[in-house]
């Protein structure tokens, strides 16, 4: 198990590379996060949602995804209410105060063991991966995420700390020291993240731990900005590029919204060569573009609100007009209609507003919920040779005959085309398709790839290298040998 001083310190990332690593050496690893938040979430095989980090390590893995690997996740609707998923099925809004105050949570953490005993019986190793820091005191009675289940796992646990952010002497020793006995005694090991320069120069800084907390340092990670692993937490958004750049590149600019979800979606699209892919909430920045997309909102209502009120949809419909192309992703196909209801309260208190009227389609918000894997036909394609998922909760019908962005396998359209410059789809991933990029740039660029991005592989590529990174920087006898008592 990865459990960390904090949010944020590479527990995801390191998971997935250990997951790669299991898998190299011939044994059969799952990933499991018993409780998980995020607005990044994923469908899997059999129409469950599941936080995207551990459909990642799954990836990672070899494995398909599963709902056993986070029973229990969180979407965030606003800053003080969540919808709960468990085991795959929302079952409810609640606010943080109501989630946390219940006793320990007993069901559902009755509900996270079973899922992990499920898994556990099917794959060896299973790497589990912590959530925030492991030493909240007011919150550690209620937790079933880190040692607790670690303690349930017989899990070898490693502790992650992020030396780029400063103190990691104070964060090492201070979560340590909070701990009780007993969960000190999940503790097997330290992993130092995130060190900038030779190694070497912390060897003192090692031995200085040890002998602080009695644990060893197995491990001195590098600050590494070259492998690319799909990253969930939406802390990630900050890192991401802001502005548009110098001329030569198609300028795509994907609309930061509050409730921001899945932006996973766009990540095929920044690794083409042609394309100079920009986060925004600046008009000036929107108009810069040559293409705008709006992307999935956990609070579609709600964040359409705030683009009128901040002269975002202004800039959206002006764009439109003056010939840019404007592409909406699931809420954000919800925002280019006509209007968006949620009669039920579903995610708002707000019963109905305008949509920006750029697709003459209606959505009404349900209270049933869309998860499906799907593959498609895009546009007039003959076979359904493009693959995608669909997490949402709105049924959006068009006024007026069907004009279909995509054909799903089984016959049925999805979205709706008003031309080459303006469509919306339900479809999350449907930019990880090279057919999908190239009739999105083709009014744009006349230049072809060097080569078409075969992105499955090249994820695969770079699971590989972050595995043999893991593998060169920690001491993998020293976690074999935990492994084995």
């Amino acid at each position: 198990m990865f459990v960390g001083t904090a949010s944020d310190v590479g527990k995801s990332v390191i998971t997935a590379g250990f997951c790669r690593l299991f898998r190299q050496d011939g044994y059969s690893p799952a990933p499991f996060k018993a409780q998980n938040m995020s607005l990044n979430s994923y469908a899997t095989p059999e129409g469950l949602e599941i936080g995207r980090a551990q459909a990642v390590q799954a990836e990672a893995a070899g494995i398909p995804c599963h709902v056993d690997m986070n029973p229990v996740l969180l979407k965030p609707t606003s800053d003080q209410a969540s919808q709960v998923v468990l085991n795959g099925r929302p079952i409810g809004t609640q606010s943080a105060y109501e989630y946390f105050r219940a006793n320990d949570r007993h069901k559902l953490f009755t509900a996270a063991t079973q899922a992990f005993d499920r898994l556990a019986s099917r794959y060896s190793p299973v790497v589990l991966e912590g959530a925030g820091s492991i030493s909240e005191l007011n919150l550690k009675r209620r937790d079933i995420t880190n040692l607790r289940m670690a303690r349930h796992a017989g899990a070898a646990t490693y502790l992650i700390a992020d030396i780029d952010r400063g103190g990691v002497f104070g964060s090492v020793y201070g979560t340590l020291a909070l701990l009780e006995p007993e969960e000190k005694a999940c503790i097997k090991g330290i992993l130092i993240n995130k060190f900038r320069g030779d190694a070497r120069l912390f060897d003192d800084g090692r031995q200085q731990l040890a002998a602080l907390t009695g644990v060893p340092v197995v491990g001195v990670l590098p600050y590494f900005r070259d492998i690319f692993i799909e990253e969930e937490d939406s802390v990630a958004l900050a890192r991401k590029q802001r502005g548009p750049a110098a001329a030569g590149r198609v300028q795509v600019a994907v609309v930061l919204l509050g409730r921001m979800s899945n932006f996973t979606d766009f990540d095929a699209l920044g690794h083409d060569s042609r394309v100079h892919l920009f986060y925004t909430h600046e008009a000036a920045e929107l108009a810069a573009a040559d293409i705008i997309i709006l992307p999935g909102s956990k609070n579609t209502i709600d964040d359409l609100i705030a683009l009128k009120n901040t002269g975002l949809a202004a800039a959206i419909i002006q764009a439109h007009r003056a010939g840019k192309t404007v592409v909406g992703i699931c809420g954000g196909y919800q925002m280019l209609g006509r209007s968006v209801e949620d009669p039920d309260g579903i995610e708002s208190r707000v019963a109905a507003t305008a949509g920006l009227g750029l697709l003459p389609v209606r959505t009404v918000l349900q209270g049933e919920k869309t998860t499906q894997q799907r593959h498609f036909a895009f546009r007039d394609a003959p076979a359904a040779d493009c693959q995608g998922y669909e997490i949402h909760m709105g049924q959006t019908t068009p006024d007026g005959p069907a004009q279909p962005v995509a054909t799903l396998a089984d016959g049925a359209p999805d979205g709706y085309y008003a031309g080459p410059t303006c469509w919306g789809t339900y479809l999350h991933g449907i930019l990880d398709n090279p057919p999908v990029i190239e009739y999105l740039l083709a009014p744009y660029t006349m230049q072809a790839p060097s080569a078409p991005l075969d992105f499955t592989a090249f994820k695969n590529s770079q699971f590989d290298r972050l595995a043999d990174l893991i593998r060169a920087n920690v001491d993998m006898n020293q976690i074999y040998a935990a492994l084995q008592r």
